[in-house]
C-alpha cells in the first residue's frame, strides 16, 4: 500500500497516534502487517500487508485510525510477488 498524509501530519496525528500504534502493532503480531513505515519527509506511507486480496487490504487500511480521521488521505494497493 503507497498513501498519502495529510498537511501538518505531525502535529494532526497526536490524538490519534496511540491509537494507530496499537493497531499496527496488532495487525504485526497477528501476521497481517509485515511492514510500514513514512517516507522520511512524511508526505507518503508505505506499507506490506499480508492478505488473500485486493478488498481484505482496503478493509484493514480503513479500519486504521489515522484513515478513519483523515491523517491519511488517500492510498493505492499494489499486489506484490515476493520472489527473494
Amino acid at each position: 500500500m503507497w498513501g498519502s498524509y495529510c498537511e501538518g501530519v505531525i502535529d494532526k496525528r497526536m490524538p490519534y497516534r496511540q491509537a494507530h500504534l496499537d493497531n499496527l502493532k496488532a495487525l504485526h503480531e497477528s501476521g497481517q502487517l509485515l511492514s510500514i513505515g513514512p517516507t522520511q519527509d512524511v508526505t507518503k506511507v508505505f506499507a506490506v500487508y499480508a492478505a488473500v486480496d485486493e478488498d481484505s487490504v482496503r478493509q484493514l487500511v480503513e479500519a486504521d485510525p489515522y484513515w478513519q480521521n483523515g491523517i491519511w488521505t488517500d492510498y493505492e494497493v499494489h499486489e506484490w510477488f515476493q520472489v527473494y
